[in-house]
């Protein structure tokens, strides 16, 4: 299908070398880099480049948020009614769930994601971000507040102005969708920097919000690194009036630096270490199942993953002879193989660091009782038992498909376990006792619990981390609050008599 864009090389220019050429889209048109300056995508399972990308920097950010900015004092989109931008987005969202094969397949290429994961899980789940959001704007209300003294307040939401949105390479369209999505519903242009290892779809959503209908220059996308590059141009710049990143923490913390010095308003979904409690009580097919699910989906490169585990002493043994059995059953192989359950990891760098976890587990008094490095990029699913809560692995985000499981005696002392984390993301629990499922989530110090689940979402909840795992909470009416500038409105209704 032709989207209405240039495309770089000309239209129709066939790839050089069969590999995929993509560009920037600023203001409506896809452009390369203007010195020239290139880096490819490489698909984690083949070890070989298929996309090429232009590398921006301080000049193609100050061309974004040039355009960004001019569509958001001058162009149509923030002075558009709800409703008309409600339509605009929800044709994106057709556009999304028609293109899914080719943006699925993005994703696969890009960082080694089973494509039975991106087809099926990453693409519906990005169309309903974009419908989700839209109908949020169009339904939400303000408030109306009376006064005693002859006048009336009310409140008002409008769009914040230019949104700088920063996305991770593990759940590329996804998370760039939870971001874009309700930054363009209340009416805010935007400029998307996806992850240097995982950039197609990011410029097939920008090629499609065009054929959508979106304004050239509502929504941006640039392509290339933090540090000294694209990424650090854009958190700095002056023009931008908001900044949502999702990704590690120390990343957080340089974005949260260089925003301070222009007072830029942050939202930052940072790292996790999610526990997942299995109580005495627990059906254990459940918690087998849903552990499984939390810890190896996309080979365990998930901010939420349930990557410590801390089962009750009565029930470890049989918990962990259905747990490793589920785990060894896995099929890793070829992500374009729909038969595929657990991908390599993303890339070669992350697969170094996860190496140096696993190679460390014996040392630090680990037990592995499946699993461990594989061929290429692969780590296959990996049981680990036996270690200290002081260990790294205990501690730390590996970001790979390594589980730690520890028994524990009571429920006082499970609780300060899962809380001692300096992260507080997510957690999970797993109890047929209604009264144990409450009162542990109400102590647990995370942003989201779940309970004899794992990632069932509702976009209206508040989605975001403790401590280390962020700052600020996003989805539904907190997503309004944060890309919007709340406005009271005062009125004289009675006028004062002598």
């Amino acid at each position: 299908m032709t989207h209405p864009l240039t495309r770089p090389g000309g239209a129709g220019a066939a790839p050089a070398a069969e590999v995929a050429v993509f560009g920037h889209v600023i203001d409506g048109r896809e452009v390369m880099s203007a010195d020239g300056a290139t880096f490819d995508s490489v698909d984690p399972y083949t070890g070989e480049a298929w996309a090429r990308f232009p590398l921006g920097g301080a000049a193609e950010a100050d061309l974004a948020v040039a355009a960004a900015r001019r569509a958001f004092d001058e162009g149509p989109w923030p002075r558009m009614g709800r409703r008309a931008r409600r339509e605009i987005l929800t044709r994106f969202a057709e556009l999304i769930l028609a293109h899914g094969d080719e943006l699925a397949l993005a994703d696969t290429r890009d960082m080694g994601k089973p494509i039975t994961q991106s087809r099926g899980n990453d693409v519906p789940r990005t169309a309903d971000n974009f419908r989700f959001f839209a109908d949020h704007a169009l339904l939400a209300t303000a408030e109306a507040l009376p006064m005693d003294s002859g006048h009336h307040a009310y409140t008002r939401y409008e769009p914040a102005g230019v949104v700088v949105a920063i996305a991770p390479w593990n759940f590329p369209m996804m998370l760039e969708s939870w971001k874009v999505a309700p930054a363009l519903a209340w009416g805010n242009t935007v400029i998307l920097k996806p992850a240097e290892d995982s950039p197609a779809s990011a410029t097939i959503l920008a090629r499609l919000a065009l054929e959508a209908g979106i304004p050239p220059g509502v929504f941006n996308v640039v392509h290339g690194y933090g540090p000294d590059s694209v990424g650090a141009a854009l958190t700095a710049h002056a023009g931008v009036d908001r900044i949502t990143f999702t990704g590690e923490s120390a990343t957080g913390r340089v974005i949260a630096a260089a925003a301070a010095a222009n007072l830029t308003p942050v939202s930052l979904e940072l790292g996790g270490k999610g526990a997942n409690v299995v109580f005495a009580d627990a059906d254990l097919d459940t918690a087998v199942d849903w552990s499984i699910r939390a810890i190896f989906t996309n080979a365990g490169q998930v901010c939420l993953a349930g990557s410590r585990i801390y089962v009750h002493r009565g029930v470890q043994e049989a918990f962990l002879e259905r747990f490793v059995a589920a785990a060894r059953a896995m099929v890793s192989g070829d992500p374009k193989d729909p038969g595929t359950q657990v991908g390599p990891l993303s890339s070669a760098g992350h697969h170094a660091k996860v190496r140096g976890y696993v190679d460390t587990v014996a040392a630090a008094g680990g037990a592995v009782l499946t699993g461990g490095l594989g061929e290429g990029l692969f780590v296959e699913p990996m049981v680990v038992t036996g270690l200290g809560e002081d260990a790294p692995h205990q501690r730390e985000e590996i970001f790979g498909p390594l589980v730690t499981v520890t028994p524990f005696d009571t429920e006082e002392e499970v609780i300060g376990l899962v809380n001692a984390s300096p992260f507080g993301l997510n957690a999970m629990l797993f109890s047929e006792n209604l009264s144990r499922a409450h009162r542990v989530a109400g102590r647990l110090t995370v942003g989201t619990v779940w309970v004899n689940c794992f990632f069932i979402r509702d976009l209206r909840a508040p989605f975001g981390g403790v401590g280390d795992s962020g700052v600020g909470r996003e989805g539904g009416t907190f997503s309004r609050e944060f890309f919007t500038e709340p406005k009271a409105v005062v009125m004289q209704i009675d006028a004062a008599r002598d």
